[in-house]
């Protein structure tokens, strides 16, 4: 979805109402994984950059909530847990927000961010 938003905040405000509340808890989420690093948009989306690299992302696409985890063996190390879900390289589409699993989004963020592989 294209938005207009310069921050972080507009980008919320832009999301339909039944997906803000779902997706400010991803941001804050987000935070915590990532204390360090450098909240942003890039791509058109909510971004988390350490050292000038995006390490995770997340976005309201059309038909689904995209996280993106920027480290392929995130995705592949939680495959089992991330059955059922529509996932790519480095992303997990939530088809809806009440399909979003906060408890194992928590897992992936800290995977990431824990994880010696540098992103993609």
């Amino acid at each position: 979805m294209q938005r207009e938003a310069k921050t972080v905040s507009d980008y919320l405000d832009q999301v339909p109402a039944e997906r803000r509340a779902a997706l400010e808890q991803l941001r804050a989420r987000c935070r915590a994984a990532y204390p360090d690093a450098v909240e942003s948009l890039a791509f058109g989306m909510p971004s988390y950059q350490r050292e000038g690299r995006v390490e995770v992302a997340f976005a309201s696409q059309k038909q689904y909530i995209a996280l993106y985890l920027m480290k392929p063996a995130v995705i592949r190390d939680h495959k089992a847990a991330l059955k059922g879900l529509s996932v790519g390289k480095a992303c997990v589409r939530f088809p809806a927000p009440e399909r979003m699993d906060f408890a194992l989004i928590d897992r992936l963020l800290a995977a990431s961010r824990d994880s010696p592989d540098a992103p993609c």
